[in-house]
């Protein structure tokens, strides 16, 4: 005899919808975001040194200041469109703290242009380089290999390295700009240096991309008119 009972048809359950992949914090390498920085101050202290004057270097990066800025605030206004159409910046550039306000960029470039209006070129040089090197090579050795803690944010290991390259930086911007002798240029630029290295250790709530630059640049002026080095 046949059975009358209802034959059950499993019903496949719905997927749950994939969450997106956290974004990168300022303890991750996030490589492509340091070497976005490095391309962007190297190529703009080099033009600076070698394509621009001080006018045209001025209205060139006044103008590309003010299209990133405006480019981060339409990121922060419509984050479901740049999460849609272009997840990549989220992942490459944006960390997770600003996904939702504005990001290290706004600083940088505040910074660099304020540098290039106040100082006297080869000050202005050293302290752009400093930012885009030595800057991302502390962050990428200390996160790498730092294993001796100075500060719970910094290394001895990444501090040396913030060090060495703006020792390297100082060294080879002052001997092409001012024609010292190497006598006077390397002291000037181990001075700059510690600077940088002891400065970059205060513990500050303010974005570094904003407070190294300044420092460098005013501190190299200040420097080489001790030494009597003239920069202008």
């Amino acid at each position: 005899m046949a059975s009358n009972a209802p034959v059950l048809v499993p019903v496949p359950r719905p997927r749950p919808a994939e969450e997106p992949p956290a974004l990168a914090t300022r303890h991750d390498l996030q490589l492509g975001r340091r070497l976005f920085h490095l391309l962007n101050g190297v190529s703009t202290a080099t033009a600076y040194a070698v394509l621009f004057t001080h006018e045209q270097v001025i209205h060139i990066f006044g103008t590309i200041a003010c299209v990133v800025y405006i480019v981060d605030r339409v990121r922060i206004a419509y984050p479901e469109v740049v999460a849609r159409h272009f997840p990549s910046v989220n992942r490459l550039l944006v960390r997770a703290e600003e996904e939702f306000r504005e990001s290290a960029m706004i600083p940088y470039a505040i910074a660099v242009l304020l540098t290039i209006l106040t100082v006297p070129k080869p000050a202005a040089l050293i302290a752009i380089y400093t930012l885009a090197i030595a800057d991302p090579a502390s962050a990428v050795v200390g996160i790498s290999w730092g294993r001796h803690k100075l500060l719970p944010e910094r290394s001895l290991e990444g501090t040396l390295a913030f060090f060495v390259a703006t020792l390297a930086i100082a060294i080879v911007v002052l001997s092409g700009a001012t024609g010292a002798s190497m006598w006077t240029v390397v002291p000037m630029a181990l001075t700059i240096a510690l600077a940088a290295g002891a400065f970059d250790l205060v513990p500050l709530r303010i974005d570094d991309n904003m407070t190294i630059p300044l420092f460098v640049a005013f501190s190299t002026w200040i420097i080489a008119d001790l030494f009597g080095v003239p920069l202008a």
